[in-house]
């Protein structure tokens, strides 16, 4: 039993951190435009750049950006050295949590973001809500499975 929640452990954390790196610094080539948090130029990126202009907030991008991101890269770290995997799933759980809340109110992003910025018609169709869903039911499984210190 405690080799399959090893095993389960591993795949989440390494599902986590896969998506976590992707989203902040993609090291696969050709990123899409507006989508990596910290090589995007300030005012670019799609997802921080739509909540500053929904919510009057310049403070979003690109410093709550850069913010996030720094985070997330804290987290995908945590994550890799199983004696720290439950304190980043934690900080996972927190930082998707804030992400699922930004998607669920209209005003600031909503469940459809533009994949073009200043795009209101473009959307992802709700891909990018999803996927925020999908890595907070990974960090909260993750937090629970992960094997504790006897």
């Amino acid at each position: 039993m405690r080799a399959m929640r090893q095993v389960g452990s591993w795949g989440l954390a390494l599902f986590l951190i896969f998506m976590f790196l992707q989203a902040t610094i993609h090291p696969l080539p050709n990123p899409p435009e507006g989508s990596v948090k910290l090589f995007d130029p300030p005012g670019q990126n799609i997802v921080f750049a739509t909540i500053a202009a929904n919510t009057q907030i310049p403070l979003f991008e690109p410093t709550g950006r850069v913010a996030v991101a720094i985070a997330e890269l804290l987290a995908a770290l945590l994550l890799l050295l199983p004696m720290t995997r439950r304190t980043g799933a934690g900080l996972s759980f927190l930082i998707l949590g804030g992400a699922v809340a930004a998607h669920l109110m209209p005003g600031v992003l909503g469940r459809e973001v533009p994949t073009v910025l200043g795009s209101t018609t473009e959307t992802d169709g709700g891909q990018l809500f999803a996927l925020a869903i999908a890595m907070l039911a990974a960090s909260m499984l993750l937090y629970v499975l992960h094997p504790r210190k006897r």
